[in-house]
């Protein structure tokens, strides 16, 4: 059984400065599920995902993680996250990014980069500083160190920007797997027409509040 078998937002509220992001959010994302985060743009849409992933602190509200709770250092190693940009070191081997990733985890290095890597379909970039990667590439392995430890929770930013149709089919399948092993999926996307390609739930957020429960794409 999977660490954290669902996420749980409860009247979250999160501001920046004198701007309120999150406005009384509340949501459950349960295990082995995919569900789209929609909006317009400044909507709240990547500071909820920030908070489920524990890069940032709601000012009010809590998020539960299934049977840890509200611990966000426990849930932490438990959560796979890539962000709309990918934070990889730049002077560092694409291999060397996710090994390093796989040591602050716990896990075993050895052997780490030959089994992600063939997942997403990047096993000709371990050599290659990530500097010299193009877009898509890069997101390929920032989403090879998301999945590292065999994470509960999978959240990600925009994930299909950069990817061509075969990268992009790729993270659909990829997707899918990871729901079917139980894992809990929050996606911020404009791909919609993902959404009734993988059965998704959809929550959709208007200026910091949620204006649809979630639900599954038909």
């Amino acid at each position: 059984m999977n660490a954290i078998g669902y996420v749980e937002v409860q009247s979250v509220t999160r501001f920046f400065g004198s701007t309120a992001a999150l406005r009384g959010v509340s949501a459950r994302f349960e295990a082995g599920s995919i569900t789209f985060l929609e909006g317009p743009n400044g909507a709240g849409k990547s500071t909820l995902l920030a908070v489920m992933g524990t890069m940032l602190r709601p000012q009010r509200g809590r998020v539960v993680y299934g049977q840890l709770g509200e611990s966000r250092q426990k849930a932490r190693r438990h959560i796979g996250w890539v962000a709309h940009e990918s934070h990889c070191y730049r002077d560092l081997t694409a291999q060397q990014n996710v090994e390093l990733a796989a040591r602050m985890y716990g896990v075993a290095p050895e052997g780490s980069w030959e089994r992600v890597s063939r997942q997403v379909g990047a096993e000709t970039l371990g050599g290659r500083r990530v500097g010299t990667l193009s877009r898509g590439q890069r997101q390929r392995v920032a989403l090879a160190r998301a999945l590292v430890h065999d994470p509960s929770v999978l959240l990600l930013d925009e994930p299909w920007t950069g990817l061509d149709a075969a990268g992009g089919s790729r993270l659909s399948r990829l997707l899918e797997e990871e729901r079917d092993r139980g894992v809990v999926v929050v996606v911020v996307s404009h791909a919609l027409d993902q959404v009734e390609r993988l059965r998704a739930g959809r929550l959709r957020l208007e200026r910091g509040r949620v204006s649809q429960s979630p639900g599954r794409g038909s």
